[in-house]
């Protein structure tokens, strides 16, 4: 097997803010997994959030050594490998990991959601992220996310309010609010969610940082609105942790090193009663496709990374009036432009 890899810069269509700052361009690193006259792709989108970037992936892939295997249908044995190479490097291993099963569904000519049972018509409807900006901007954002019915809203800063009236003056649609663990104190994130309970929101994600995890449980025992865990919830031993304190998990395969994990994931969660919510970073259309090939297995979805950038090199998975329609192509259905 041999495996190259290329830095690529996705330019987004507006600056992107989140609580914790804000990008017009987010790099990412295309990997081609060759075997066998297949090319299997796959992608990392590292955070600094989890101490990645292009650097540390490419130097992670270089250093990775997968002659012992004759074959990706050694799959177990190549992840588990890939995952003990080094600790973290999460995004660097679920690039790996993606263009496996890649290869495999190429390989066997089948798309990965038939190859795991799943039913196409099943896939629920994702939301469209709206960053933080000034109102006018949001209100223009809006607008154009005319054709998504689900808005999720990025908040968790000074003008939480004054961004959601902006949007209520424009549009009644339903509304998913991401705070990535921007209330620090548990009252301040209660104050924030009995307002959100009044303005038609249907969950909220991530209220308080991570490492306060009793605080979030102290919030959840005095709202009303279902909490869903995104920084709280990064791989499969996490998951059972986080009952208690929230409804849901976020899923991301660029937390939890790709869909052999983000698979086992899904299991214990519902074994812990939780719901399941598949989402993204910013991402080209390699590894939102590769997500939304398990998302007949969510109830929500956040599978917008692929559209939020005007360059996207692959075309994939497509949204029409929100919900993701998967493709018949074998593997993850993303294929170069």
């Amino acid at each position: 097997m041999n495996i190259t890899a290329s830095r690529f810069d996705l330019r987004l269509k507006h600056t992107f803010t989140i609580a914790r700052g804000g990008r017009d361009v987010s790099p990412v690193v295309i990997v081609e997994l060759e075997h066998d006259g297949i090319t299997g792709y796959g992608e990392a989108a590292p955070s600094g959030r989890y101490g990645e970037s292009c650097d540390t992936v490419l130097s992670f892939l270089v250093g990775l050594n997968l002659s012992r295997f004759g074959s990706p249908f050694e799959l177990e044995s190549i992840l588990d490998h890939v995952d003990g190479a080094a600790p973290g490097n999460t995004a660097a291993k679920a690039s790996v990991d993606i263009a496996l099963h890649d290869w495999i569904g190429k390989k066997l000519s089948v798309p990965l959601y038939r190859y795991w049972g799943l039913e196409r018509m099943k896939t629920p409807t994702t939301s469209f992220t709206i960053g933080i900006d000034a109102p006018a901007v949001i209100q223009q954002k809006v607008r154009e996310a005319e054709a998504y019915p689900i808005l999720k809203i990025k908040l968790g800063g000074e003008n939480d309010e004054e961004i959601i009236r902006a949007i209520r003056s424009v549009t009644k649609k339903t509304l998913r609010v991401d705070a990535n663990e921007g209330w620090k104190k548990k009252e301040l994130a209660v104050e924030r969610i009995k307002w959100l309970e009044q303005e038609g929101v249907e969950f909220i994600e991530q209220p308080m940082p991570a490492e306060d995890l009793d605080g979030t449980a102290w919030v959840r025992e005095r709202v009303n609105l279902p909490l869903i865990a995104d920084e709280n919830s990064l791989r499969l031993q996490d998951v059972p942790k986080l009952q208690g304190a929230f409804d849901g998990i976020n899923i991301k395969l660029m937390k939890c090193t790709g869909l052999r994990e983000a698979l086992r994931m899904i299991g214990t969660a519902r074994a812990c009663g939780m719901k399941v919510m598949l989402g993204c970073m910013i991402e080209s259309s390699i590894a939102v496709s590769a997500a939304a090939q398990l998302s007949p297995l969510a109830e929500y979805a956040d599978l917008d990374g692929n559209v939020l950038v005007n360059n996207d090199p692959f075309d994939g998975v497509r949204s029409v009036d929100g919900t993701l329609h998967l493709n018949d192509r074998p593997g993850h259905g993303a294929r170069k432009l």
